[in-house]
Order: C-alpha cells, then sequence, then structure tokens
C-alpha cells in the first residue's frame, strides 16, 4: 500500500510458473540419468535465474514501457515447483488505457502454425487451459459443475473492459485448434500472454491487465495467506491392541504446516520470498521518553540506560537532521527517506546518493491516545527539530497532540477515523470493519457518527 500511494495501482500482473521441461533443466538431468524431482536444487537455481532475467527484462529492458515499480511473491504449488505473482506499476507516460493498446502487449488466440510456427509450438506447449468442463469433469479446476478459472471464454471479436473493471481480451472465431488429449481446443482456451515473454522464457507466464485496485488485494492474499498447511490424522493399525477402547479424537488429528522439498531447498539457498522495488522503509516513532530499547538479558539495567544508543532512535535522528541539514526541512518524516539513509553503526541520517525508497509509518490504532494523533501529525509536519515543534500550530504551542490535530483541522470532520476505516477496508473483513466502527463508537470521540 505504500507503494501504491507513492506510485498510484499497478497496471499489468503476471504468473510465471517453472517448467521443469527448460532445455539448460533437460541436459544437465539427461547427462546424470535423473529426473527434474531428483534435483530440485537445480530446479530452483533454474527458476530464479529465469525470474530475475524476467525482473531485468521488465525494469531495464522495457518491454512494457517505464516501470516505476515491481512486487512480486513466491509461493509453490501442488507439484512443488516455484510459482511467482508479480505485480508492474508503470509510468503515467506508458500505461495501456485502450483496447488497442492492450492488444499490442497481450494475446489470446491461437496463432497461424505456417506463418509463426515456434509461437504455435509454444501457446500448445505452455498457454492452453484444458482439458475441463464436459470434456473433462474431474479436471482439478473443476468445482460445482463449473471451471473456477472461468473457460471456456466466449468469442469476441473485440477486446473491452466490462462494468467491473476486468478485461475481455479478443477471442475471435477464426477456425484455429490445437489437439489436446484428443479434443480439439479453439481460441477460448488459451491464457492471455506476451508473445515475446513466452518465446523468450519457454513457460506458462499469464499477462494480465490490471484491474486496479482488486489487484492489489489479490496479490494481498498470497502476501498474507501464510505457510501452506496439511492436517494430518492418526489411526490405530490392525494389529494394535484392541483391548483399550480409550479414543482422543483431539490428539488423533494435527494441523502441520507443510514445506514441500522445493520450498526447503529455496529457502535453504536464502532466496527471497517477497520482492519490492522501490523498497519499503518502515519508519518507527515514539511519543517523548518513550522510545523502545533493546537489551540483552544478562545485562545490567543501569549500563543500558548509559548507552548513547538509548537517546538516539531514527525518530530522534529526524530532529537533528532537521536543525542542521535545509533540505531536510522540506520534507515530512514520511517523505525522508527517500533523500536521506538511516545509518545504524552511526545512528544518524545521511543524504541519500542512490537507490529509491518509499517511507512508511507504522500503523497505530485508533484508540492508542497521544502517539495515534502524534502520527496523525506526522503527516502533515516538515521540519521539526523537537517535539514542541510538531505541537505547534500557527506560532501556538498546544499541551498535547490531540489539541494539535484539533487546531490544525484534522479532527473536526472525523477525517482521522474515516481514514481509519479506509485503511482498514485493504485489508479487513466485514466483521473487523464492523467491530472496528463499534470501538470508535465506544471511544466517544467521534463529532458526527452517523457521517462516519
Amino acid at each position: 500500500m505504500a507503494i501504491c500511494r507513492v506510485v498510484g495501482y499497478p497496471d499489468l500482473f503476471l504468473t510465471f510458473t517453472c517448467n521443469p521441461k527448460w532445455p539448460e533443466l533437460e541436459d544437465f538431468l539427461k547427462n546424470r540419468e535423473l529426473n527434474a524431482e531428483d534435483r530440485l536444487d537445480m530446479v530452483c537455481r533454474a527458476f530464479k535465474l529465469k525470474l530475475d532475467h524476467l525482473i531485468k527484462d521488465i525494469r531495464t529492458n522495457k518491454i512494457f514501457g517505464r516501470v516505476v515499480a515491481v512486487v512480486y511473491t513466491i509461493e509453490f504449488q501442488k507439484r512443488g515447483l516455484p510459482h511467482a505473482h508479480i505485480l508492474i506499476f508503470l509510468h503515467r507516460d506508458d500505461k495501456y488505457p485502450t483496447r488497442e493498446d492492450i492488444d499490442r502487449i497481450i494475446t489470446a488466440e491461437i496463432p497461424d502454425k505456417q506463418r509463426d510456427p515456434l509461437y504455435y509450438e509454444a501457446v500448445e506447449k505452455h498457454m492452453m487451459h484444458g482439458l475441463c468442463g464436459s470434456a473433462k469433469r474431474e479436471s482439478p479446476c473443476m468445482e460445482n459443475g463449473k471451471c473456477i478459472r472461468h473457460f471456456s471464454k466466449r468469442f469476441v471479436d473485440n477486446t473491452t473492459v466490462d462494468d467491473d473493471g476486468y478485461p475481455i481480451y479478443r477471442h475471435k472465431d477464426d477456425g484455429r485448434t490445437i489437439k489436446k488429449s484428443g479434443v480439439n481446443l479453439d481460441s477460448r482456451y488459451v491464457v492471455p500472454h506476451n508473445r515475446t515473454l513466452l518465446l523468450k522464457y519457454r513457460a506458462h507466464i499469464n499477462v494480465e491487465w490490471c484491474n486496479q485496485s482488486r489487484s492489489i488485494k489479490y496479490l494481498f492474499k498470497y502476501v498474507n495467506k501464510g505457510h501452506d498447511r496439511v492436517t494430518a490424522s492418526f489411526y490405530k493399525s490392525a494389529t494394535a491392541d484392541t483391548k483399550s477402547d480409550d479414543c482422543d479424537e483431539v490428539s488423533m488429528y494435527y494441523d502441520c504446516r507443510y514445506i514441500s522439498p522445493c520450498e526447503a531447498v529455496w529457502r535453504i539457498f536464502g532466496y527471497n520470498m517477497h520482492y519490492r522495488d522501490p523498497s519499503v522503509i518502515r519508519l518507527g516513532f515514539h511519543l517523548p521518553d518513550e522510545q523502545p530499547v533493546v537489551f540483552k538479558d544478562d545485562e545490567c539495567l543501569d549500563e543500558v540506560a548509559r548507552k548513547a544508543s538509548v537517546k538516539e532512535s531514527m525518530f530522534l535522528g529526524w530532529f537533528e537532521a532537521n536543525k542542521t541539514n535545509p533540505e531536510a526541512r522540506c520534507l515530512t518524516y514520511v517523505e525522508f527517506p527517500s533523500k536521506f539513509v538511516w545509518k545504524p553503526d552511526t545512528r544518524k541520517w545521511f543524504p541519500r546518493k542512490s537507490h529509491s525508497v518509499i517511507g512508511r509509518i507504522f500503523f497505530v490504532p485508533p484508540g492508542s491516545g497521544e502517539i495515534y494523533y502524534l502520527r496523525l501529525l506526522l503527516n502533515f509536519v516538515k521540519g521539526p527539530t523537537c517535539y514542541e515543534d510538531i505541537r505547534t500550530i500557527d506560532g501556538i504551542v498546544y499541551s498535547s497532540f490531540r489539541d494539535a490535530s484539533y487546531a490544525m483541522g484534522l479532527l473536526d470532520d472525523d477525517k482521522e477515523y474515516i481514514d481509519a476505516i479506509k485503511e482498514a477496508s485493504h485489508w479487513g473483513s466485514g466483521e473487523y470493519l464492523r467491530k472496528l466502527f463499534v470501538i470508535l463508537l465506544s471511544s466517544n470521540s467521534m463529532e458526527r457518527p452517523e457521517n462516519v
């Protein structure tokens, strides 16, 4: 959400799946008379190299245009192969707003086998969905008699965007088919893709035009869904002692975290599960003399209190930087990391020389008291050198951050409560939002609850 706040909504959504039949892997395994599942370390290494090259093509080679941000997360499918979900944020001048623009980068049709045989072969191997529906009702994608991926699509002559903002890609009824398991499949079964990426990487690479805010929630589903899990049950064998009929039904079932062999190798290699570019730095803040202090359990508390680092937090370092640097005084706390970098060894902020970074302030619940109002003010106040400067509005120093927030006009219209509900709506369920509103009502601090 911090990236979306700075650069806007994502424009393209890609899913990239490992192909265990890449020529590099097959040559390595064939010479040793092995299968892909015998050397998952090589499978992970190959996928990581391909993924890094794909990100380079997107960012540096600009195959979709200028890119301002890329986010991806790794998951492992039922077969155990690594699988990447990628969001691409394009420059505002390089977006694809019309159906003609979408058709230039995304294709969902069977190519002409005579004119482009290599492309036809790639689509046949990697981008055909099937079989499912009436041809194969036991397919994994079938649920309640319908394909959960909504195949087959309907024939359309032109790409359009429906009322909900979802693209309907062009599927012309041109008579071209691809045979899968003895069944001829037409263009309605082609997964949307980009021709350049498909021919280069020879793997399943689904490319979708984004549905703006809904695509963020879709990615959050994979980022926050947690680890894969398995329910294991235990039963007595036929040869067990039958005299004892005691059975603890609860202890017979265990809810366990499941790690596939491929995921285990991925983590052993230390590869990232999540990737963000530009990176997001979390900014801590605190009330006066309430900064967190980290120490070992065997250290003397008197010695800990005398350490210089106790009085040199990232937040207090922002105050010191504002005293000496004129450029720093033109930035809010959230904007500060874009121009300055925090050095933990010296515990000071220094002017940034390279890399693009986005700042994000820690979330604080509305019922937390003064620290919530401090967070509210940090989004607007620029260049303070002490806490009193944050509480100073139009030359008047207020006794609390709450009073300063009222003086700035941040609380008169209950804006902070509305913003809190909107922020929570990006990740909270309906039940959570209802409970949040009840908590806000019970705090008795809203001026116009009916407006909220």
